[in-house]
């Protein structure tokens, strides 16, 4: 035996105690998560993706997060925003539809995030840049969708589009006026998502992409669910290029996307390419601008008129939260901003609280 019996706890001890030593060492010589994350994008991100530790950073420097990279706190920060939460009850085509199928502002969100993440992932691109500007990408939206951004374009003197509104809430708005600090590459690949700009990022370019493929394809599904238009009716092209059925129709125009980008350039076959613009103007032509399925939208103008009339008229009744976007940049955008960022339900609440007259009763 190598030990006595009176030696062998001795030995185990100072065995334990080295195993503890070495461990020690292994721990503190490994390094935080995020720096782990940032060296693992290099094998996984290519040539043309951002990688996190290049980002160009944010508006006002802050320290570093030890677990996350600086795109995963920008998903973080917007997915616990007030602003994303609120999205859940903001039309995405139909004004408060009855049924539970129908997609709203956030599905439309998340549906466009996800399929962000897969383009960018089969590019090699960085997947959290893409969804962090995906999730963030709809934000400004108004009530009662592009009727309410139509509506406020019209009322408030400095025009209002939903993209720049987007931008707004995320540097401005947020956290009472603090705003969510988020990344310049995700600010702009939100600003861009609806108009590209030459000097995008790919994943900014892969979010207004996917914006497009997948709100054609989810308001084409959710028309036919309200009988707007049949499947049936649907015209050749499009089943023939895309197919039948809407997991069908996305898969397609992903791959072919997929398979037809190169050197940081995302771009579909010009045969798949004519058929999405196809599909495009035949949305707009027999959806978007059916007289069925818009004919509540008239009604929009006329609430949003009255809400933002009141509300210049009594900056008092603003909520806290604007005071200083009235000192900055005066009421008339406080009310904008307080107006844009109402869900449908609470913009009919506060419409009819202030100019319906209640039920009068004799008890």
């Amino acid at each position: 035996m190598l030990f006595t019996s009176t030696g062998a706890p001795r030995h185990e001890a100072l065995c334990r105690a080295a195993r503890i030593k070495l461990i020690w060492k292994r721990v503190c010589a490994v390094t935080c998560p995020r720096v782990e994350r940032e060296k693992a994008e290099h094998y996984f991100i290519g040539p043309y993706g951002i990688l996190s530790e290049n980002s160009k950073g944010r508006m006002k420097p802050e320290p570093e997060c030890e677990i996350r990279t600086c795109f995963q706190r920008d998903i973080d920060r917007i997915t616990h925003s007030k602003s994303f939460r609120r999205l859940k009850h903001k039309t995405q085509v139909f004004l408060q539809p009855v049924g539970d199928h129908y997609r709203t502002r956030l599905t439309h969100t998340l549906e466009v995030s996800r399929l962000a993440r897969t383009v960018a992932r089969a590019l090699k691109l960085n997947e959290d840049l893409a969804e962090a500007a995906a999730l963030g990408h709809d934000l400004g939206h108004t009530p009662f969708g592009h009727a309410g951004e139509r509506a406020l374009n019209q009322i408030y003197p400095g025009g209002f589009k939903h993209y720049e509104q987007s931008l707004r809430v995320v540097d401005l708005l947020e956290r009472e006026g603090q705003g969510l600090n988020l990344c310049l590459e995700t600010r702009l690949g939100i600003l861009h998502h609806t108009h590209g700009q030459a000097d995008d990022t790919p994943e900014a370019t892969a979010v207004r992409l996917c914006d497009r493929i997948a709100y054609i394809n989810h308001d084409l599904d959710d028309s036919i669910r309200a009988g707007i238009i049949t499947a049936d009716r649907v015209p050749e092209i499009i089943r023939r290029n895309c197919g039948q059925r809407n997991s069908e129709r996305i898969n397609a125009l992903l791959t072919d996307l997929i398979s037809n980008s190169a050197g940081g350039r995302l771009g579909m076959s010009p045969k798949m390419q004519e058929t999405f613009d196809f599909f495009h103007s035949y949305m707009y032509s027999d959806v978007y601008t059916n007289p069925v399925a818009k004919r509540e939208e008239g009604k929009v103008e006329g609430i949003l008129a009255r809400l933002y009339e009141y509300y210049v008229k009594r900056p008092e009744k603003l909520p806290l939260d604007f005071v200083t976007v009235i000192e900055r940049e005066g009421v008339e955008r406080a009310a904008c901003d307080y107006i844009s960022g109402m869900t449908d339900s609470y913009a009919i609440e506060r419409y009819g609280e202030l100019f319906i007259p209640f039920a009068w009763t004799v008890k």
